[in-house]
């Protein structure tokens, strides 16, 4: 069966979704859960991991904390993109207050931080706060 295969970023069961159907509100098989939301979902790392390894689209992380007054910022301009960017790419937030190992892993330095995932490996990095017309560019869309 073609398709793309997308992690459920809600229940982490891995999803196969054809081309045709990926913005007809495809859910997770398992529980229901939108798989291309029109928002950013918080993930935790295993979610993060599963999804980088496995999903068929390309998936950026921001790494952010709720002490950050630039993450803060770019919290409303991540979201838009996010809407934009529906059924091309995935946007996902990860707190690396909640999760302070997982800053360590992926050498964050400093938040917040965009890491583009493709293919099962880190594509490209940037940190600062981004409008949304430069995340978009950034991006590539």
């Amino acid at each position: 069966m073609a398709g793309k295969k997308l992690t459920c970023l809600e229940c982490g069961q891995l999803n196969r979704v054809p081309e045709d159907k990926l913005m007809a509100g495809a859910k997770c098989g398992t529980c229901g859960a939108a798989l291309l939301p029109s928002k950013p979902v918080e993930v935790d790392p295993a979610m993060l991991a599963k999804a980088a390894q496995n999903d068929d689209l390309p998936l950026v992380a921001d790494f952010w904390a709720p002490w950050c007054g630039p993450c803060r910022m770019m919290a409303p301009e991540f979201t838009k993109a996010a809407a934009t960017l529906q059924g091309k790419v995935r946007l996902v937030k990860l707190n690396t207050e909640d999760h302070q190992a997982a800053g360590m892993k992926y050498g964050i330095r400093g938040i917040p931080t965009m890491v583009e995932f493709s293919g099962g490996r880190e594509v490209k990095r940037q940190s600062g706060a981004m409008q949304e017309r430069q995340i978009l560019s950034w991006i590539g869309a």
